[in-house]
């Protein structure tokens, strides 16, 4: 099961997740992605930690983040949330992090 919350995501550990994402400009507005532009997923333990546990490129054609049931599976349940980011790299360099410092909580399955 996947529950979303504002930027809060929370999924049953060893549940696939496969969610849409949307980038909107401050007034609302969405932003229509170009060919050049990259955006990544990166899912950390702690802010701090110095590389990503997962870290994904969304593609641009249905702008689904997905994470395979085997990659939420190696997640730890239960305890504090993890923490992940998206941020786009516009094909002029720009590099802009629209979702930031956002809780992904992962809970229990029943075996």
């Amino acid at each position: 099961m996947v529950t979303i919350n504002g930027t809060s995501i929370s999924v049953t550990r060893g549940d696939t997740l496969d969610i849409t994402i949307e980038i909107l400009y401050p007034d609302g507005t969405p932003y229509t992605v170009l060919a050049g532009d990259v955006i990544r997923f990166a899912l950390k333990q702690r802010y701090t930690d110095p590389e990503p546990l997962i870290c994904k490129e969304i593609p641009h054609a249905g702008m689904n983040l997905r994470l395979e049931a085997e990659e939420t599976k190696a997640l730890k349940a239960g305890g504090a949330p993890y923490v992940y980011d998206i941020q786009i790299t516009m094909e002029g360099g720009t590099v802009c992090t629209f979702i930031d410092r956002a809780k992904f909580t992962v809970t229990e399955e029943v075996d």
